[in-house]
């Protein structure tokens, strides 16, 4: 075992990628050989004073990059030379919106590699996945969806099942089938605010339901369809962004009997189902002729995956659904339906979903620990959570005394559908940011919400 530690760390970067940039400039300099073993992630900890998982997650980035390779039970080694990549583009690997609600990142260098496998036999297959192909995914990827679904105790059917570039694609489509220019579509009081840019693009009037911690009162949704005549009712019932409430079993049956007695159409954004495959049954298999159900990918592997698998609640809408898809997009990416069916087929994906729910729950629980003063809600399986300022605490306050940290806080006015937005903010947990980094900030964000004598 080769006894090396990092010794370039400048401090000028998270201190993750200098690590797995200070083992790339020790290859090139011969200070590592091919085969070479790396020591255990423990004793770098130890030998650079850090937290251990800066240095798993520093091992992890170098694995990714292709530097390195880990194998269960034997260790982390050094690649062949004709194995190294060049050097990764700089302005890609640190590209990313801290202001988005992304998962965790996997930092175990062996599940690294596995994804890392599943490129590779994609890239097997490069020049067919380079044309055009359906629009709503080829018989195999439908399989594989179908598949992934019904592991997951999700509702299938797949005569109706569509496969899109995304769940905001999913979205836009829906709302392009189901509504016109003038026409009104009720959703939570506070909402996605990727619903609120597509209607207001689309000319849609949104009309905000009163809701408690169970999700919209039923009373509330039949007194707003009476009133309104709405095309349909928008929810994210599963860790629901951005409060992270899930709709319990009792309440869904509740909504489902209200849309079943005015044969109103739900559009159910089910981002987090693969995250939270435990919450009840989604509410459109109560109502199956009246629901799209939207089963977004990016929450359990990632934005860049760009991918959902979408039901349509009738087979005659499929061909309008079609067609709104490929006059805004086209085709699903091929490349990445053929990434993801591999991490489905081998058993990656399962182990992303199981890294994700781990690393969630344990950024969840250093944010209980750190924000004991503040009143949040949250859920362990959550990427975020929903903070309510004290009385004399301001949101625009809080996002001045934040400015420039890593962590992602986006004000409640971005959420909020009718009336003055209350004194909240989203805090994003997830995405590259480590748990030192992590603690670090919300330490600061705990300052700048409780400290009365703030003078900054």
């Amino acid at each position: 075992m080769k006894q090396w530690s990092p010794t370039r760390l400048e401090g000028e970067k998270p201190r993750y990628l200098e690590i797995a940039e200070a083992i790339k400039a020790d290859i090139d300099e011969g200070v590592l050989s091919p085969g070479d073993r790396l020591p255990p992630q423990r004793r770098v900890a130890q030998d650079l004073g850090v937290d251990f998982s800066t240095v798993s997650r520093g091992y992890a980035e170098a694995v990714r990059r292709g530097y390195i390779e880990s194998f269960v039970g034997r260790g982390t080694f050094v690649k062949a030379l004709d194995a190294l990549p060049e050097r990764p583009d700089p302005r890609r690997a640190l590209e990313e919106d801290p202001m988005m609600n992304m998962p965790p990142e996997p930092d175990d260098p062996a599940l690294l590699a596995r994804m890392q496998k599943g490129l590779e036999h994609v890239s097997a297959n490069l020049q067919p996945l380079l044309r055009y192909q359906s629009v709503t995914g080829s018989p195999q990827d439908r399989a594989a969806a179908a598949a992934w679904m019904q592991a997951n105790g999700l509702h299938c059917a797949p005569d109706r099942l569509v496969i899109t570039p995304g769940a905001h694609s999913s979205l836009y489509a829906v709302l392009t089938v189901l509504c016109e220019p003038g026409s009104t579509v009720l959703c939570e009081d506070v909402t996605y605010p990727g619903l609120r840019s597509i209607t207001a693009r689309q000319g849609i009037r949104l009309i905000g339901l009163a809701s408690d911690k169970d999700g919209i009162l039923p009373e509330a949704l039949e007194k707003a369809v009476t009133d309104h005549w709405p095309a349909a009712l928008y929810l994210n019932p599963t860790l629901q962004n951005p409060t992270t409430r899930t709709i319990p079993a009792k309440r869904r049956r509740e909504i489902a009997a209200v849309l079943q007695e005015h044969e109103l159409t739900l559009i159910e954004d089910d981002a987090y189902c693969f995250v939270d495959n435990g919450a009840p049954a989604a509410i459109s298999s109560l109502v199956p002729h009246l629901g799209w159900h939207i089963a977004g990918l990016s929450k359990c592997f990632g934005a860049g995956l760009r991918l959902a698998y979408t039901t349509v609640p009738k087979r005659a809408l499929l061909g309008q659904f079609s067609q709104a898809l490929r006059s805004m997009h086209v085709m699903v990416s091929p490349l990445n339906l053929a990434l993801l069916g591999r991490w489905i087929e081998d058993g990656t994906a399962a182990e992303i979903q199981r890294s994700v729910r781990k690393a969630a729950a344990e950024r969840q629980a250093l944010a209980a620990e750190v924000l004991q003063e503040c009143f949040i809600d949250s859920d362990p399986l959550a990427f975020n959570l929903w903070l309510t300022l004290p009385r004399g605490t301001s949101r625009a306050e809080v996002m001045g005394r934040m400015a420039g940290r890593q962590i992602g806080i986006m004000p409640s006015d971005a959420f909020t559908v009718t009336g003055l937005p209350e004194e909240a903010v989203r805090v994003c947990l997830g995405g590259p940011i480590g748990l030192e980094e992590l603690r670090e900030d919300l330490m600061a964000l705990n300052d700048a919400v409780t400290r009365k004598d703030w003078l900054g």
